[in-house]
């Protein structure tokens, strides 16, 4: 978090711009003190100027889509993470995991859209979660689900695989180790 006494971006004031943005839009916020804050916001110089006209407006929200892109590499997401509603991947030549175990999952049901190929890619689920991998079309690959139904957060996963492996599961316990 920045000093009170830093001075603000433009780019820093556009942000609380949109928030305050989508505070009328959501009825949070009438029109009028809506254009009270605009005038603050863009007369504000420093981060302490700036506080004020966000500080009993909730937190700006997580993007609903996230857009995970590698070629000829390797990409993790794990530990603590946001997972929106919806999760792209689109891979090549790559090995991709995504660890969802200690994720801050937004929604009860993720959707997961690939785009893979020559790649590998791996979805550890948190306890008590499912996934369907009947959407995915493959061609000269391969997919695994070791995971069985169950009623708490589902992921359903579409797109293609090509050249490429899926596997979905569990994290793996032996005694204290995890991988």
């Amino acid at each position: 978090m920045p000093r009170p006494e830093m001075r603000v971006s433009d780019a820093e004031r556009n942000q609380v711009v949109e928030q305050l943005n989508q505070a009328v839009g959501e009825g949070r916020l009438t029109l009028a003190e809506f254009e009270d804050r605009i005038g603050g916001v863009l007369a504000a110089r420093t981060h302490a100027d700036l506080a004020p006209f966000t500080a009993d407006l909730p937190a700006a929200a997580a993007p609903q889509v996230l857009e995970l892109r590698s070629r000829a590499s390797s990409l993790k997401r794990a530990g603590r993470w946001v997972v929106p509603r919806q999760v792209v991947v689109e891979a090549r030549s790559s090995k991709v995991r995504l660890d969802l175990t200690d994720a801050v999952i937004t929604s009860p049901t993720v959707q997961v859209s690939l785009n893979v190929r020559s790649s590998s890619l791996t979805l550890v689920l948190p306890p008590g979660a499912s996934a369907s991998i009947d959407q995915v079309e493959m061609s000269s690959s391969t997919a695994k689900q070791r995971v069985p139904d169950s009623g708490g957060l589902h992921i359903h996963v579409s797109g293609k695989l090509q050249s490429s492996s899926l596997k979905v599961r569990r994290q793996r316990r032996f005694l204290r180790w995890r991988w």
